[in-house]
């Protein structure tokens, strides 16, 4: 049974805001004006203005989780819900208000580009400072010298101050020096991202040897394949707390994706025209299939239902109901109406539900738009393609699909069906 390694109970942290209310700006002519008494006087009592104006924010409250040796952690929120915060209290970075966090272990952390590094040593200096930052001795860096320039791939400007190197260079010694130099801890922030995406899914392999070697990661990111696809335990923070701690990512994920902001409260822009002469649209939902609420965000193993209502003033046999999909306010991907699908059915008068499915799998990970279309039938349109005021915007990600390694981001394309293949092999005997 694996050790705990990391463990966190009761764990607070908070902050104070000032909000600074001040009286009008006091310039010189004030204070030539004013006797000594008066100016003492603003000055206090702007002074207590500032101290009445203190908040009081919890970045995180009530935090209590184990972790064992040789757990890929993945975290996910929302932008606020404590990710960073609790990243810097297990680094040691900054102390908890409440609570405390044991650590078995040397932790190296990859909060920001450039954490760690001094602007004006070299890489090769960089190595040796953040192997002796780590409690490593010039034989064990050494001995990884070489693993660590060649997986960070910057062996060129080894030698040049890493004020000077970009971004990417600066995460990918980075990264390579806090994998290599063996912590027994790793924590990973959304840093990657700023790497290009054959350098992430580099990332993402050798993070998946760190844990198989025993060693913990702790992985924070907004991609989701990459958690999926990395990690066997996702944590779930919101609004500073623990919601989800769990081995079953994919409803974790799920769970993320359709919680709060994230959910489509009104499908439809009251602003929008969608009153014709022959029909008013009254909604349009996009729904996992299986839930009941309405979401802009799936995973790519999900079918995404497309409910459309809409009330028709008199019995239309040639109005044709259907939808465009473009990615990223882009190309068009396809367009589809009910009218070619069904084609001896009429729609009868009054309010009539629509509902039509994007299969599984069937597209990438990627930002799209769905418009929605209605014509009559080869006479004319009456919500055209790239007019129509009518649209949802929706993201496809995560979802394993095919080795997890390749579904940790986005394929070439904007399709991803499933493909059977067939192996014939033949052995000629020489």
């Amino acid at each position: 049974m694996s050790k705990t390694i990391i463990r966190a109970e009761g764990l607070g942290k908070k902050y104070s805001i000032c909000h600074e209310k001040r009286e009008k700006y006091i310039a010189l002519r004030d204070v030539v004006a004013d006797t000594a008494s008066r100016v003492k006087q603003r000055l206090m009592s702007s002074r207590q203005l500032r101290l009445q104006s203190r908040e009081d924010f919890w970045a995180l409250q009530d935090i209590s989780v184990e972790v064992k040796q040789g757990d890929r952690i993945g975290i996910i929120g929302r932008n606020g819900a404590g990710k960073s915060t609790l990243l810097k209290i297990l680094s040691r970075i900054t102390e908890p208000t409440t609570g405390f966090i044991e650590l078995r272990g040397r932790v190296a952390s990859l909060l920001e580009v450039g954490t760690g590094f001094h602007p004006e040593l070299t890489g090769r200096e960089n190595i040796f400072l953040n192997g002796a930052i780590l409690g490593m001795g010039k034989r064990e860096i050494y001995r990884k010298f070489d693993e660590i320039v060649a997986f960070s791939e910057v062996e060129r400007f080894l030698d040049t101050p890493v004020k000077r190197y970009s971004s990417g260079m600066y995460v990918r010694l980075a990264f390579a020096v806090a994998a290599h130099l063996e912590p027994e801890i790793l924590i990973v922030d959304e840093v990657l991202a700023v790497g290009d995406a054959q350098f992430q899914k580099k990332c993402l392999g050798k993070m998946k040897d760190v844990g198989k070697e025993g060693r913990t990661v702790l992985f924070v990111s907004h991609n989701m394949g990459a958690i999926e696809s990395l990690c066997q335990k996702c944590l779930l923070l919101e609004k500073g707390r623990v919601k989800t701690f769990s081995e079953d990512i994919s409803h974790t994920i799920r769970e993320y994706l359709t919680n709060g902001d994230w959910t489509l409260q009104k499908s439809l822009d009251d602003r929008l025209a969608t009153k014709t002469d022959y029909f008013e649209l009254l909604d349009v939902k996009l729904i996992s299939k299986g839930s009941t609420r309405p979401s802009r965000n799936f995973l790519k193993t999900e079918t995404i239902a497309i409910k459309i209502s809409i009330d028709i003033f008199d019995r239309m046999p040639s109005l044709s109901i259907g939808y465009a999909i473009y990615q990223e306010d882009q190309d068009i991907c396809l367009w589809w109406s009910f009218h070619v699908d069904v084609e001896e059915q009429e729609l009868p008068a009054g309010i009539n539900e629509l509902t039509t499915e994007i299969p599984s799998a069937t597209l990438n990970n990627g930002k799209y738009r769905i418009e929605l279309l209605a014509a009559l039938h080869n006479q004319k349109w009456l919500l055209a393609p790239r007019s129509s005021p009518v649209f949802v915007r929706f993201e496809v990600q995560g979802g394993q699909i095919g080795s997890p390694l390749l579904s940790s981001t986005s394929r070439p394309g904007v399709f991803l069906p499933a493909h059977k293949w067939q192996v014939s092999s033949s052995l000629l005997s020489v």
